[in-house]
């Protein structure tokens, strides 16, 4: 299962910002294991931002792997937080200090002689009752822009344990990753959401398949978080080429991210469904702020 394809010419880069969902431990075991141990032989620092997963329990299953995880860690190459050391160190999530704090990670291994970050982090807490757990799908539409793209020493696996996210919420959350490794040996991977919210593939902005109405409202909410915050120079673009339908709310609703943005930049609407041209023709008022091309 994939994200949206890159048309540009030449081969596309390897996406640095993946996800896989799990069942059981011996698939979380063989996603960690498979993730981060070859980025040791290259010389890359590992971290792993445990929630659910004790942190001994994740050095023994890759001790247990064959990794050196005595000798990763004297070189200060391994270590293993908690995600309230990380994801919710500034107490409620916060995204934007999210993005600041991999851009820190990052340069320090590079400095420290590490040749790249490398890190997973278990998406459990999200699940939980969490102040800020409803930022975390404009998190991960925004880090795509604001960091992997800027951070090519830098790749982050995502993990969701379906034994403790909704399903529901798996799909969608996974959904905004470009790239998303297939589903288990045997496991049917999550329904396809209503609404599917991922990056744009070449600008700061989105790509919105399905339909935008009342089924889709949270990943709606979500969308124009990220679209209303986006660190963009220009415009910010909208695809809506695999939208089928939009509702008069889901129109205001890009409205609202459109007058959130700042002065002289406008939210650039390319693939406008029917639907939402003429709920435009009937409410102009809802132009303010919109580009459609």
């Amino acid at each position: 299962m994939t994200g949206g394809t890159d048309t540009r010419s030449g081969p596309a880069p390897a996406p640095n910002h993946i996800c896989a969902w799990y069942s059981d431990d011996r698939t979380w075991a063989s996603l960690v294991s498979g993730f981060l141990a070859p980025a040791l032989e290259r010389g890359e620092r590992l971290y792993y931002f445990a929630d659910a997963t004790d942190p001994d329990a994740v050095l023994s299953a890759l001790a247990d792997q064959g990794m050196d995880v005595r000798r990763a860690r004297a070189q200060g190459r391994l270590d293993v937080f908690t995600a309230d050391d990380t994801y919710l160190a500034s107490g409620p999530f916060d995204p934007d200090a999210m993005v600041g704090q991999w851009h820190d990670a990052t340069a320090q291994a590079l400095a420290d002689g590490c040749t790249g970050l490398r890190a997973i982090g278990e998406m459990s807490w999200c699940a939980r009752d969490v102040p800020g757990a409803d930022r975390l799908l404009e998190y991960e539409l925004r880090i795509h822009g604001e960091v992997f793209a800027k951070l090519p020493r830098l790749s982050a696996l995502c993990l969701y344990d379906r034994r403790l996210i909704p399903d529901a919420d798996t799909a969608v959350l996974t959904g905004a990753h470009r790239a998303v490794p297939v589903a288990p040996s045997g496991e049917a991977p999550p329904a396809r959401p209503p609404l599917r919210a991922l990056p744009h593939p070449h600008a700061p902005g989105l790509v919105l398949e399905g339909a935008l109405d009342h089924d889709g409202r949270g990943t709606t909410r979500g969308a124009v978080a990220a679209l209303s915050r986006m660190a963009a120079d220009g415009d910010v673009e909208l695809d809506l080429s695999e939208l089928d339908f939009v509702d008069v709310v889901g129109a205001g609703m890009l409205s609202e991210a459109a007058r959130a943005l700042p002065a002289g930049r406008s939210l650039r609407i390319s693939g406008a469904p029917a639907t939402l041209h003429r709920l435009l023709g009937l409410f102009p008022e809802l132009r303010a702020g919109l580009k459609v091309v």
